[in-house]
């Protein structure tokens, strides 16, 4: 069975003790997956503190494109290393709609997380209306083009996010999924980044979790919601 990669988005819900909480409850699986969980960054060292005797991988859900400086609000890349995450979350469809976020941007974050020897899960999906007029494949491959541009593919995770499926309770089918999952592997294979895994995310849940994975393209899951409560998460693991 190919090796697979689950990653618990938390957005900005759970607090430290909330966090605290959640891996007191969760069960850990065992570790022929890799495990990956981004918390809201003030909740990160509680994430790490919690998980240092497990196999569970911690993340930054945004780091800064630039390495420092007089930036409000965001987050140093290197400080997240130095406070033990060993990921960094890029391109997600909220970063990008809501934060006006460019590929131009991503390609420098996802740079300099490369220069930190942090590990990528780079987001690309298309929105309900590209979809609706057969712009997925183009999209995609537009944002894989500008956004992965002079990088290396070690360390470097895909995850597709059809926008239309996320917090809407919209799944996309499992051959959909697994046609736009197919698609951008061969764009991976034909542009030096062969190997490199791809989650699907986008509504996963643990009724639906056994027939997504079993997909041949689907290396895994990117999960937002359902990995709040660490039951559901769990069962969507262990699908």
């Amino acid at each position: 069975m190919k090796h697979k990669i689950f990653a618990a988005n938390w957005k900005m819900y759970k607090s430290p003790a909330d966090t605290q909480k959640f891996f007191q409850n969760f069960l850990v699986i065992p570790g022929d997956s890799t495990l990956i969980f981004f918390p809201p960054a003030l909740c990160v060292n509680h994430a790490i503190e919690a998980t240092s005797s497990t196999h569970i991988k911690i993340g930054v859900q945004n780091i800064a494109a630039t390495a420092e400086g007089a930036f409000t609000g965001e987050n140093s890349a290197s400080v997240a290393k130095e406070m033990g995450c060993q990921y960094a979350l890029i391109g997600h469809s909220e970063r990008r709609s809501l934060f006006q976020e460019t590929d131009a941007m991503l390609n420098q974050k996802a740079k300099l997380a490369q220069s930190l020897d942090l590990h990528i899960v780079f987001c690309v999906g298309e929105s309900l209306d590209q979809r609706k007029s057969n712009q997925t494949k183009s999209i995609i491959s537009e944002q894989l083009s500008a956004g992965l541009a002079g990088l290396k593919n070690e360390n470097l995770i895909l995850a597709y996010e059809p926008v239309w499926a996320i917090g809407t309770g919209i799944t996309a089918s499992p051959q959909q999924a697994e046609q736009t999952q197919k698609e951008i592997i061969e764009w991976l294979n034909a542009n030096g980044f062969s190997g490199v895994p791809v989650l699907y995310g986008g509504s996963v849940k643990p009724e639906n979790a056994k027939e997504l994975i079993s997909q041949p393209s689907i290396s895994g899951f990117l999960v937002g919601g359902a990995s709040l409560n660490p039951e559901s998460f769990a069962q969507i693991c262990q699908a």
